[in-house]
């Protein structure tokens, strides 16, 4: 019976992971329609942090933490989700949600690079194949006309290579700082710390702040699945899969949610998914494999999702 019940439970995490990171892309695409990105990423980020404080205290956890713990969680906070998330979400206004979950997807490759460049990693020969198919994956992905076209779509192509930067040197950050060792309270201090920053960026850049209730009702609808679906349920399910089966097992996620992303955008935003598109998906998505196969011999550090 309870080999059954672990069972349905990675069964639904994996469910998780897959399907509603995939959407967070068009979920947020929905929502920077009508909002501003920063502050959209803002409400989000800050409301999913008190939830998991709620959660945390009703299941008599402590969110005790230290000044250093403060202070790394604010920068993981920065990196990932004020910086990283919140300009993903501006450069959605400029590119399709599924065109941005495929650049998203050559993370392993930047993160790679970086521990390369910073660290002196050695890069095992897979790896290699893996760096030059996701660079060629890239080119042919952002190379396409019908995208190129695109009102302010290069600009658009920028802003997600440096959001995942941010992303890259925030896993690295994370591998070496200290961290609260509860993952509730980790989680719950970045989103809310990461939501701080996101509302202090948009008052800075003028942004106009409405009351949800102003909100068309899709908005409120997408805003709602990304606070408890995308922000807690799904990453509480990244980590409970951490714990329960193998990290090579969990990453397949890497695969799964640009291609979701790429499905629902075209069947509810009406996204065009060219030729170009699933040839770039399919060579890029093969770099990420061969690069997330060397990882199991030489484990590189964890990092936040982005969804």
């Amino acid at each position: 019976m309870a080999q059954s019940r672990q069972t349905t439970l990675i069964l639904l995490a994996f469910f998780s992971i897959y399907v509603i990171w995939g959407s967070t892309y068009l979920l947020n695409k929905i929502a920077v329609a009508e909002l501003p990105p920063f502050m959209l990423a803002s409400v989000r980020f800050a409301l999913a942090g008190i939830l998991v404080f709620i959660i945390a205290k009703s299941m008599g956890i402590s969110l005790r933490i230290t000044k250093r713990q403060l202070k790394n969680v604010t920068i993981a906070g920065f990196l990932f989700l004020s910086f990283g998330n919140g300009v993903v979400v501006w450069a959605l206004k400029y590119v399709d949600s599924g065109f941005a979950a495929l650049e998203i997807s050559a993370q392993p490759l930047v993160i790679l690079l970086l521990m390369w460049m910073l660290q002196g990693k050695k890069i095992q020969p897979m790896s290699l194949v893996g760096i030059v198919l996701g660079i060629i994956g890239i080119y042919l992905l952002v190379s396409q006309k019908t995208i190129l076209q695109q009102e302010h779509s290069f600009v658009g192509i920028c802003m997600i290579f440096a959001a995942m930067l941010s992303w890259a040197y925030g896993s690295l950050f994370v591998g070496r700082a200290d961290f609260p060792s509860n993952f509730f309270v980790n989680t719950g201090y970045q989103m809310l710390m990461g939501g701080l920053l996101l509302a202090i960026i948009s008052l800075a850049l003028g942004e106009t702040w409405t009351s949800p209730m102003e909100w068309g009702t899709q908005v409120q609808l997408a805003m709602i699945l990304l606070i408890l679906f995308g922000s807690i349920i799904a990453f509480t399910s990244f980590n409970y899969l951490l714990k329960v089966v193998s990290p090579e097992k969990v990453a397949t996620n890497t695969y799964v949610n640009p291609i979701v992303a790429m499905i629902l955008g075209w069947y509810i935003l009406d996204e065009q998914i060219t030729l170009q598109s699933v040839i770039a998906a399919i060579v890029l998505l093969t770099g990420v494999y061969f690069i997330n196969t060397s990882k199991q011999k030489v484990r590189s550090p964890n990092f936040f999702r982005k969804g």
